[in-house]
């Protein structure tokens, strides 16, 4: 499912260097990607081949050596660090493997937390609501996050990235810390929600049943991008 429409994420020769002790470490070279709306892309590759620096590149939370990177339209190298925040307000979800959630607020305090940031405090918390339900943790609203499984952390760090509506959601080996069938259980949440919404799914991911639900597969190997195989 994905539009015809101009992508939501665009790359162009999007490269990443960082200096080591031994000097200059090329991480990503010459990167061209575009993600469509209501597309879900699996990246692959071999731990510490910088699937999560590409990420961290594609949601503006890092900036790219040389190249560029378009979220929605517009160049992220043109804002700094509050206006690439102010972009993703609203329009742009995480999902972490390490759930991520704080661990003093309730489930529903965690889901509304990203809606009053982004100035909807007045109906936070029955969106926050609808969204746990969507999720299946209406029992569970009140409990903190040591109070839950890791499926349901997990649950709850997607109903709070889809609470906002978003248009684009990246996730970072979401399903990395759940055994088999609850990893399975997250997968059919994740593309329900995306269904429902329209949103672009850029994941990293080693889970083969994730990659198997993707539209695309693109394996990161010496710092290039090249289309996989099905399943990776």
């Amino acid at each position: 499912m994905h539009s015809a429409e101009a992508p939501v994420i665009e790359t162009r020769h999007l490269s990443k260097q960082v200096t080591g002790p031994e000097g200059e470490l090329v991480i990503l070279r010459e990167v061209d990607l575009a993600v469509r709306a209501g597309e879900a892309l699996a990246i692959i590759g071999a731990s510490g081949t910088g699937k999560s620096t590409l990420l961290g590149l594609l949601a503006g939370l890092d900036t790219a050596s040389t190249g560029r990177v378009n979220l929605f339209g517009q160049d992220l190298g043109a804002f700094d660090e509050d206006g690439r925040a102010a972009l993703r307000a609203g329009r742009v979800g995480f999902v972490f493997q390490s759930f991520q959630l704080l661990p003093g607020l309730t489930a529903l305090e965690n889901v509304m937390l990203p809606l009053e940031l982004n100035g909807v405090s007045r109906r936070a918390e029955a969106t926050a609501r609808d969204s746990l339900a969507r999720v299946g943790l209406t029992a569970r609203a009140r409990h903190y996050p040591h109070q839950l499984s890791g499926g349901e952390q997990q649950r709850v760090a997607i109903a709070r990235a889809f609470a906002p509506q978003p248009q684009v959601l990246f996730a970072d080996e979401p399903t990395g810390n759940l055994d088999q069938n609850t990893g399975l259980k997250v997968i059919e949440l994740l593309f329900s929600l995306r269904d429902e919404h329209g949103a672009a799914l850029v994941m990293v991911t080693h889970d083969t049943d994730l990659t198997a639900w993707c539209d695309r597969r693109q394996r990161l190997a010496g710092g290039r991008l090249e289309p996989a195989d099905n399943g990776g």
